[in-house]
């Protein structure tokens, strides 16, 4: 039930509130929090405990898996174990969304295995990352010894040595890998695999709301190539899928795999109480608003929470966030190198024996607080915990729920403290408690047809068997594809069917998230030896191993002294300093090529070809606990630069002149238009944020606008430079939406065919907004009254949708 409470005068508790127990230190210190720090909660959601709900084994489960079920304690299912068995076996596809560790594995496991054992069939699991597919190999490998099953389950991903992988493929009864790894790896090999084809019956697909946007359209694809696999050795595999909680898993299960999904998504698992608080730091400027910091109210929380001996975890949105925090709790836990740590940080980077033993660590319960990224987020099994901490809003309800779902794992009371950080997003979601509080998780979208990635995969699969006339592969016209890739001379065609004629291997050249494949490794030389200490993806390089950056491994920091751009390689001594280093990077554009244009008599909006430039032009060193900024270096890094397409909007500099007071008020409207149609652009095109990027700039890539620290537009130059709006000459914005992957994948064309509905919906988002001047909800940080500017932000972004809606 839902307890929304006022920001300034918070309500008190309702009479049917749980009485706290101070016998449970988790209702301890919930109790605790909002008597010290009431001032600080905003708002306030209580679960109750539910009792859970069971089914007998079925009758018909081999008794040997009987067995190994008992060996763990198990002596009946919960009801959605029950259910999603008899849908399994009546044939029927199948996803799965109940709450985390409510034994969503064994849903997939007892059919499987049963399946294993009668008829000696084959299963394939994917799962997104490495560590999710360990865990559930060793979860088979624990029901195998529990019921000396003789099941053999078998990891085949980039680890995999080679000597063993003839073993996976001929051996294995369920091969455990990831959408990677299928896709460069098995499908295009499949000859290889022939035996292990000709008897698969399942497949598993876990984590299916990760499969959204233009991943998820990516893996659809790969969906159809692998049925399409299957149907060339005469089988028909049943999907079995599992998700966290989003508004549609059935329907995106279905766009996934092209088929029919029945939905179990009523949980007989029982559940511990639940407590969630909404956190605003407290104001220690009144006259300036500046509140404290989510980092020291974060720390705080958990050091309480580590002191009444509960087990926590804290989520932070960056890697570097994740490395100040386990500072900030090793000072004060981990101060005796003698003793083993209470404190560690869990985070993409480390190397693969440092996250498995930290996993281990976890389970083992040898470790009182985690500090993480979103990489926990997932189900890998990491014991019980008692607390969860959000070091700012992931962005999502569904991303929310997802993370303080990792709390309250073994049925006890668990409690999860929502901390806003100084955004306006962030402080949107505390101020408004019901936004957050009453709203449902969001809808994951996916469009398998978009044309670009289609071909990818019409490539990948025209390699890995010939098209046959007739054949059908998603909902474009293929026969069309495949004259088009006949004239590239990639196909040939033969009578009724097109075989793969180019020398190149097609699926080497698709990657499936659409980013970098070359690792940088960060090599230590302290002392003359050299020691590779971690991994960083191309992307996140720049921001992290120029050179003067400090890089932290468990929040021991070493110092960036070389930077073998080509080589991939930085190396590092340890050092001892009281500050981290921050980069600063700014993004413009440029128009290429436009290929087509709508014009109106007062705007204009256009689809073409466009250069964006990612510059990181220096770095911040920032004093620890008091982040005061004591000095700036400078960077020395290639640009990153992509040719991608987008859609743009942008006005006649007289209808400028004539409709806004002052070029401030139109870049502030710019501004805030430019947000509104990007989240309605999102929805639209079925993708995440992440894949379209948006921009106000002047197309010539001159200059391009930010949002300044308060709230108002502000303009900089090719150099990053502030400058006035009234100092550039030739003053035209323009708010672009692009492809954020180099080449496109085809999201601006349908975005500029959809253009009148793009600027129709983003003018209903704002419109119908109910806040004054405007806010996170509709047009983003562009938070000031018009008391202090003279206008509306909200009332100019009105204005400048209106003009991009006008008819012609």
């Amino acid at each position: 039930m839902a307890r929304p409470r006022s920001q300034h005068s918070p309500a008190s508790f309702a009479s049917d509130t749980p009485t706290t127990d101070a016998a449970d230190p988790v209702l301890r210190l919930a109790g605790q929090l909002r008597r010290r720090y009431k001032g600080c909660i905003t708002g306030e959601l209580i679960l109750p405990a539910q009792p859970g709900q069971y089914a007998p084994i079925p009758d018909e489960l081999d008794p040997r898996l009987k067995k190994a079920l008992e060996a763990r304690g198990i002596t009946r299912l919960y009801t959605h174990q029950a259910e999603a068995w008899q849908r399994v076996r009546a044939g029927e596809h199948l996803v799965l969304v109940t709450p985390t560790a409510s034994g969503k594995s064994l849903c997939f496991h007892l059919p499987v295995m049963q399946a294993v054992l009668e008829r000696g069939v084959k299963a394939l699991y994917l799962f997104p990352t490495k560590a999710l597919s360990q865990d559930q190999v060793a979860e088979v490998q624990a029901l195998n010894e529990g019921g000396n099953l003789g099941i053999r389950a078998f990891t085949f991903d980039g680890d995999t040595p080679g000597d063993a992988r003839k073993a996976v493929r001929t051996r294995g009864d369920i091969v455990v890998s990831n959408p990677d790894m299928l896709h460069q790896g098995i499908l295009p090999h499949h000859t290889k695999w022939a035996q292990f084809f000709e008897n698969l019956e399942y497949v598993v697909i876990d984590e299916t709301h990760t499969y959204r946007g233009v991943f998820g359209a990516h893996v659809a694809n790969l969906m159809r190539r692998l049925q399409r696999v299957c149907r060339f050795y005469g089988v028909r595999p049943r999907f079995i899928m599992a998700s966290a909680t989003i508004a549609n898993p059935g329907e995106l299960a279905t766009r996934l795999i092209g088929e029919a999904v029945s939905t179990v998504d009523q949980s007989g698992a029982p559940r511990g109480e639940r407590h969630l608080l909404l956190w605003n730091p407290p104001v220690i400027n009144p006259d300036l608003g500046i509140r404290a910091s989510s980092r020291s109210q974060s720390t705080r929380i958990a050091r309480l929470a580590t002191r009444m001996g509960l087990k926590n975890i804290v989520f932070a949105r960056s890697r570097l966030m994740v490395e100040v925090l386990t500072k900030y709790l090793k000072d004060v836990f981990d101060k005796d190198p003698r003793r083993p740590p209470r404190v560690t940080a869990y985070r993409g980077g480390y190397l693969p024996t440092q996250r498995r033993a930290t996993e281990k660590d976890l389970r083992a319960g040898r470790v009182d607080c985690v500090i993480s990224t979103s990489a926990l987020e997932l189900g890998v099994d990491i014991g019980s915990l008692d607390v969860c901490v959000l070091n700012g809003y992931p962005g999502t309800i569904a991303g929310s729920w997802q993370r303080l779902g990792r709390a309250g794992r073994r049925q006890r009371p668990a409690l999860g403290v929502l901390v806003a950080g100084s955004d306006p997003l962030d402080q949107f979601i505390v101020r408004n408690p019901e936004f957050f509080l009453g709203a449902g998780p969001e809808h994951a979208r996916i469009d398998p047809d978009q044309l670009l990635i289609l071909l990818d995969h019409v490539r990948c699969a025209a390699f890995e068997l010939p098209f046959r006339q007739g054949e059908h592969f998603g909902d474009e016209p293929l026969e069309e594809l495949l004259g088009y890739l006949e004239e590239e001379g990639v196909l040939h065609r033969e009578g009724d069917q097109w075989y793969w004629s180019a020398d190149s291997y097609p699926a080497n050249s698709v990657s499936l998230r659409s980013v970098a494949e070359d690792n940088f490794v960060v090599v230590d030389t302290t002392g003359g030896g050299k020691r590779i200490i971690a991994e960083v993806d191309f992307s996140a390089a720049p921001m992290t191993l120029y050179e003067g950056a400090i890089y932290m491994v468990q929040a021991s920091p070493y110092q960036v002294e070389r930077l073998d751009w080509v080589g991939r390689k930085a190396f590092v001594q340890e050092t001892r300093v009281d500050y981290y280093t921050d980069a600063i990077d700014y993004t413009r554009l440029k128009i290429l090529d436009d290929f087509d244009r709508a014009r109106h008599p007062e705007s204009t909006c256009a689809h073409g070809e466009v250069h964006v430039v990612r510059r990181i032009p220096g770095y911040k060193k920032i004093r620890y606990y008091t982040h005061e900024n004591i000095g700036f270096g400078e960077i020395n890094l290639p640009d990153q630069e992509m040719h991608t397409t987008a859609a743009w909007w942008e006005l006649a500099p007289q209808t400028l002149e004539a409709r806004f007071d002052s070029r401030q008020e139109a870049l502030d409207g710019f501004l805030g238009a430019a947000y509104a149609m990007h989240h309605v652009a999102v929805l639209r095109m079925m993708s995440e944020p992440r894949d379209l990027g948006r921009a106000v700039g002047d197309g010539d890539a001159r200059w391009f606008a930010t949002v300044g620290s308060h709230g108002r537009g502000q303009i900089r130059d090719e150099q990053g430079a502030e400058k006035s709006p009234d100092a550039q000459g030739r003053f035209r914005p323009a708010v672009f939406l692009y492809d954020n992957f180099p080449g496109g994948v085809g999201l601006s064309a349908p975005l500029f065919d959809q253009r009148v509905a793009v600027v129709h919906d983003a003018l209903g988002l704002v419109g119908q907004c109910e806040c004054t001047h405007g806010c996170p909800a509709c047009i983003g940080p562009i938070l000031a009254s018009d008391e202090t500017r003279g206008y509306s932000p909200k009332a100019a972004a009105l204005r400048v949708l209106g003009l991009f809606g006008e008819a012609p």
